[in-house]
């Protein structure tokens, strides 16, 4: 950075603090104003947005006005403690004494704070939440020393600021760093060693800006016996600038069990590995792990982004079911058998959801089926997945089949965006879903399907310099295997992974 790029921002901070002062030079409003302003204009209301969804019938009439009015309030701050379990339980126990207990006594602006809530589906009791919006965090003089000790230990890696919905895909992805999945090659590392991967390898599709990404690689590193976990993480995102951002977020850790690449999701190329043992061909990469966390219209998130009340109309979720879909496709087709995928979107729109899953159970015939993930999630309150729903244009004209679509409308509304036949419906158990309503536990709304791959017959790795093994491919949980000879392969080596187009 030049000297004058750097007098420039440091002028700039001048001033931004003479706003917070509210002593301005050049008749300007204070920071925080602005800040206050800009949202409290904002008319938080839609009548495409509430005939849409109260025709679809995602929130009961008795319910309604509570989900509005949870719509229009600002989220509340919530984090959660990472590092090793001994770590974060110290980290813990400092937060409520020096942090906790003095806010639980707290009067601000006449009014008392309300204690801080632990979310009690995320385990360990290391997920809290604090009622308080995001701007009292920033503005009210008393919360500064909470909101600094927030800040810097973010950066420090000891804890993430996260949505709490947006905690739950990781958690549901099932991750132990215990895990040790079957491979079926070898890999020739030199002339004389053969290993065996075993490797728990995990994909995150649309990774950035990375809290997901972060979480999944905390997951592997719960072991604290073993600093280096026998597995690794890919991160993808489309957007090069996003991956930046992604970058940080992930380099608090300090784990070297992840790689961070920059391709369209939807068309993800193959990667591939050496099949060793004297064969010089190659083997495509499979996935144990998969996280799809897809683009999507994002009104699960009108808490934290109020613009959306004015720019919202149906047509958003018709303009993302076709990317939607074909990312989703693409996750499936490199899910190794036996595998999890998630998918889950920040939309409650079933046309981005429900009619995704349906198509891709479709597509894949009994390849894949649906996990019921609720007895993982307790103490968290969800709403099962639509069975039927209804295709609305933009102007509330309702379409119960592709058969009553207007011609002029037909290459905007497609055919697999409505429900499948009810003998083929009941087959796929989409009531497995899961979505999250904001008025339930005061979050963003959600989205989540997770998807298991069938385990297809598995042919013992032949028996070859010493190394044996004994397979168990009965539990989709844990699949094991044993050998006597065994050597951890460095996922930062560039044998490791291959990229063809």
């Amino acid at each position: 950075m030049n000297c004058a790029r750097m007098i420039e921002d440091r002028n700039t901070r001048k001033q931004k603090q003479k706003a917070r002062e509210g002593n301005t030079d050049n008749g300007s409003v204070p920071d925080n104003e602005i800040r206050v302003n800009r949202y409290d204009n904002l008319v938080k209301e839609n009548a495409l947005f509430e005939n849409y969804y109260k025709s679809l019938n995602i929130v009961p009439d008795i319910e309604w006005d509570d989900f509005l009015v949870a719509l229009k309030n600002p989220l509340p701050v919530t984090f959660r403690v990472t590092g090793f379990r001994s770590h974060a339980i110290e980290m813990m126990r400092l937060i409520r004494e020096r942090y906790f207990q003095p806010l639980e006594k707290a009067i601000i602006e006449n009014v008392a704070i309300e204690k801080p809530k632990e979310l009690v589906w995320y385990p360990g009791s290391f997920a809290w939440q604090l009622n308080l919006s995001r701007m009292q965090l920033r503005q009210i003089p008393e919360l500064q020393k909470l909101k600094e000790f927030l800040y810097e230990q973010t950066e420090h890696g000891n804890i993430s600021r996260q949505e709490a919905v947006s905690m739950i895909p990781p958690l549901v992805l099932g991750i132990e760093p215990h895990h040790k999945v079957i491979k079926r090659k070898y890999f020739n590392y030199t002339s004389t060693l053969f290993i065996l991967l075993d490797y728990l390898q995990v994909l995150d599709m649309c990774a950035a800006p990375g809290s997901k990404t972060a979480q999944i690689i905390e997951f592997l590193h719960q072991d604290e016996t073993n600093p280096i976990p026998n597995g690794f993480v890919i991160a993808n995102d489309v957007d090069n600038k996003r991956c930046y951002t992604l970058v940080h977020q992930v380099k608090r850790l300090e784990s070297p069990c992840f790689a961070i690449i920059n391709h369209d999701a939807s068309v993800l190329p193959n990667m591939r590995y050496p099949n060793g043992d004297g064969d010089t061909s190659t083997s495509n990469l499979l996935f144990d792990r998969i996280l799809a966390d897809v683009p999507c219209t994002g009104d699960g998130t009108l808490r934290k982004n109020p613009d959306l009340w004015a720019k919202w109309n149906p047509g958003h979720g018709f303009n993302m079911h076709g990317l939607q879909a074909r990312i989703a496709a693409r996750g499936a087709q490199l899910l190794a058998p036996g595998g999890l995928m998630v998918y889950s979107t920040c939309s409650m729109n079933p046309i981005e959801n429900e009619s995704v899953i349906a198509n891709l159970l479709q597509s894949f015939d009994d390849e894949l089926s649906l996990v019921d993930i609720r007895p993982k999630l307790p103490g968290l309150k969800t709403t099962p997945g639509l069975t039927k729903w209804k295709v609305i244009a933009k102007n509330n004209e309702i379409y119960e089949s592709f058969e009553q679509v207007p011609l002029s409308l037909q290459t905007l509304i497609r055919p697999n965006m409505f429900p499948p036949a009810n003998d083929i419906l009941q087959k796929l158990n989409l009531d497995r879903c899961v979505r999250i309503l904001p008025h339930h536990q005061d979050t963003g709304a959600f989205f989540i399907a997770v998807l298991h791959k069938r385990e297809k017959n598995i042919e013992k790795p032949s028996q070859s310099n010493d190394v044996t093994s004994t397979v168990a491919t009965n539990d989709i949980e844990e699949e094991s295997i044993t050998t006597t000879k065994k050597r951890i392969i460095d996922i930062r080596s560039s044998a490791m992974i291959e990229e063809y187009n």
